[in-house]
């Protein structure tokens, strides 16, 4: 049993989809995706939030790392979303259920930062 989504796709893949919606989800503060997308997105995009709340020289590293060193993702995470979430312990994100996709039926949320 595997602790996340597949996606249906390789590993590179994967994980490039992945840091690509986590970028748009802290630059935009809010995506439109499939349901099964934006339940994994949502556990990176926390985390991010959560280096940037801590601060130290090693959680920009590893925030850097995951975004690919995307420097304006990394700086609105440590300099904006952690001052706005210094009090809250977790639960940056809301999923929103809006409805099925016209191609292949797939259920449509709004990924959302609270």
């Amino acid at each position: 049993m595997t602790k996340y989504r597949r996606l249906n796709r390789e590993k590179s893949i994967r994980r490039s989809i992945l840091a690509g919606l986590t970028k748009d989800v802290i630059l935009n503060e809010s995506i439109v995706t499939t349901e099964a997308r934006a339940k994994e997105v949502r556990k990176f995009v926390e985390k991010m939030i959560t280096y940037g709340k801590k601060g130290t020289l090693v959680s920009r590293r590893k925030a850097l790392a995951f975004v690919n060193n995307d420097n304006q993702v990394v700086s609105k995470v440590f300099d904006e979303l952690a001052k706005r979430y210094e009090t809250r312990n977790g639960g940056y994100t809301r999923i929103i259920k809006l409805k099925e996709r016209v191609g292949d039926d797939a259920l449509t949320v709004k990924l959302e930062l609270v």
